[in-house]
C-alpha cells in the first residue's frame, strides 16, 4: 500500500485513467503512472522468463517463496544455510515436523513445486559467500528474507560491485525491507543508482552491549542473563576455545536453558527461547513479504512505476505509510565514487582505531584489517600475518600515517574495500 495524493481531475495522467486500454500508448504508461493490464500475454511471458532469487527460506522467506509462485513467478531459487528446528513450525508454513533437521531451502522448494505445478524452484543448502558473480549473474532480481545486517551488507556490496557500465543486464535490483510488530518498511536498490543498503548504514543501532559487571553480578533484564549464559557460562563449561554456533538449534537451546534456569534465581521475567536467538544472533527485523513481492512484480513485468525507493508502514494505532526518496551518499564506501574523508588525532593508537571503526555508525565494521600503500598496518588473517603486524596495535598513527595517507580497510562481512583519505586534527 502506498501513499497517494489528490490529484485535479483535468490533469493529464486522470485524463488517461478514463481512456480505454485500446488507446493508452503502452510506453508511456509507466510515466503517468498508470497499471497495465495484468491478463496480458506481455506480462505472463514477462513471469516466465524472470528468474528470480530468495535469499532466505525462514518465516519470511516461506512467505515470498509462496506468494511469488502463485504470483505466476515460474523459475525461482532459494539460498538458506539452515536446517529446521521444531521453533519453526509455528509460523514457517512450508514446514512438518517430519522435515525436522532437514535445510529450509531443499524443503521449501519440494513444498511450493509440490503445491504449484509449473514453478521450477531451484534450492542451494549454504552460504550467500560460496556463490561467486557467474552465479548471481543468472537472475534479474535478487529478494532478500534476512535477519541480519551482516548479510544485507554483503549481498548489496556484492550486487553492487557486480554492475558493468558497458552491460546493463549486469544490474540486478535488490529489493529488502523489515518489519517489526505492527511497524515495517520495504525498499528498492538499484545498484549505483539509486541509495544502496550501505549509504543508510546508520539508520541501524549498533548492537547493544551490557557491562561485564552487571550481566555478572547484577542482572535486571532477560537479556542480562541470555549474555551471562553466552558471554561467560558457555565458555566456562566449554571452554573458551569452543565457539557456540548460532545456527545450531541444539546451541541455542543450551544457552536459552542456561538464561532460564539464572532468571528464576533473581526473579526476571521474559527469557524466552527467540529472544535468546535474537541476543546471540543480533537478530534485526527482516523483510515485509507482501510488499517485497510486490516490488518484484513491478520490476519484472513493468506493470507500474516501482517504488522509489523507501516506504514507510505504521499500523500500531492505525493505517499509515510514507513513501519518500532515500538519497545516494557520493562517499558512499560501496556505491559512491568519492574517497572518505576522516579526521583522526595523531596520537591516537591503531587499535584505538580499530575500536572506533567497530563502533563508527557508517562503518560497523567485525574485524577489520588496515593497509596504506606499501604497508600492512594490520591484519587480521591469515595468523602469521596477523602476529607480524599486531606490534603495530600499541603504536600511535603518527607513528604508521603521514597525514594524506589512504588507508585500505577490508572487513569480513564486506567483499569490497572502504578507501579513507586521513586528516590530522
Amino acid at each position: 500500500m502506498t501513499h497517494s495524493t489528490v490529484q485535479d481531475p483535468d490533469t493529464p495522467s486522470m485524463q488517461l485513467d478514463n481512456a480505454s486500454p485500446a488507446e493508452m500508448d503502452l510506453d508511456g504508461d509507466l510515466e503517468n503512472g498508470l497499471i497495465r493490464p495484468l491478463d496480458s500475454e506481455e506480462l505472463v511471458l514477462a513471469l516466465e522468463e524472470a528468474r528470480i532469487l530468495v535469499i532466505g527460506a525462514g518465516g519470511l522467506g516461506c512467505e515470498i517463496l509462496k506468494n511469488l509462485a502463485l504470483t505466476g513467478f515460474k523459475n525461482l531459487d532459494v539460498i538458506d544455510m539452515d536446517t529446521i528446528d521444531v521453533s519453526n513450525l509455528n509460523r514457517q508454513f512450508l514446514f512438518r515436523r517430519k522435515d525436522i533437521g532437514k535445510p529450509k531451502a531443499i524443503v521449501a522448494a519440494e513444498f511450493v513445486m509440490q503445491r504449484v505445478p509449473g514453478v521450477q524452484v531451484t534450492p542451494y543448502f549454504g552460504k550467500i559467500q560460496d556463490k561467486d558473480d557467474d552465479y548471481y549473474r543468472q537472475f534479474q532480481t535478487v529478494i532478500c528474507g534476512l535477519d541480519s545486517i551482516e548479510a544485507r551488507r554483503w549481498i548489496n556490496a556484492k550486487l553492487v560491485d557486480m554492475v558493468d557500465d558497458e552491460d546493463p543486464t549486469s544490474l540486478k535490483p535488490l529489493i529488502d525491507g523489515g518489519t517489526e510488530g505492527f511497524k515495517g518498511q520495504a525498499r528498492v536498490i538499484l545498484p549505483t543508482i539509486n541509495s544502496c543498503y550501505e549509504c543508510s548504514l546508520d539508520m541501524f543501532n549498533k548492537p547493544t552491549t551490557f557491562p561485564i559487571c552487571t550481566i555478572a553480578n547484577t542482572p535486571r533484564l532477560p537479556e542480562h542473563c541470555i549474555e551471562w549464559a553466552s558471554v561467560l557460562e558457555w565458555p566456562r563449561v566449554w571452554g573458551k576455545e569452543v565457539k557456540y554456533d548460532t545456527d545450531n538449534p541444539e546451541h541455542i537451546t543450551w544457552l536459552y536453558q542456561q538464561a532460564q534456569t539464572r532468571a528464576e534465581k533473581f526473579n526476571i521475567t521474559g527469557v524466552t527461547y527467540s529472544l535468546t536467538q535474537g541476543v546471540v544472533k543480533n537478530i534485526i527485523p527482516a523483510i515485509a513479504s507482501t510488499n517485497a513481492v510486490i516490488a518484484v512484480f513491478k520490476i519484472a513485468t513493468s506493470t507500474a512505476p516501482y517504488l522509489n525507493n523507501y516506504m514507510m508502514y505504521t499500523g500500531n494505532d492505525g493505517i499509515y505509510t510514507y513513501t519518500f526518496e532515500h538519497q545516494k551518499k557520493p562517499e558512499c564506501p560501496v556505491c559512491g565514487n568519492l574517497t572518505s574523508s576522516v579526521t583522526l588525532d595523531p596520537n591516537m593508537r591503531l587499535d584505538e582505531m580499530i575500536d572506533w571503526l567497530k563502533d563508527k555508525p557508517d562503518a560497523q565494521m567485525k574485524k577489520p584489517s588496515l593497509r596504506i600503500e606499501g604497508l600492512s598496518l594490520y591484519m587480521q588473517a591469515p595468523p602469521a600475518l596477523e602476529i607480524a603486524t599486531r606490534p603495530n596495535l600499541s603504536k600511535t598513527l603518527s607513528e604508521l600515517l603521514e597525514e594524506g595517507d589512504i588507508i585500505t580497510v577490508t572487513d569480513a562481512s564486506l567483499p569490497v574495500s572502504l578507501q579513507m583519505k586521513v586528516n590530522w586534527k
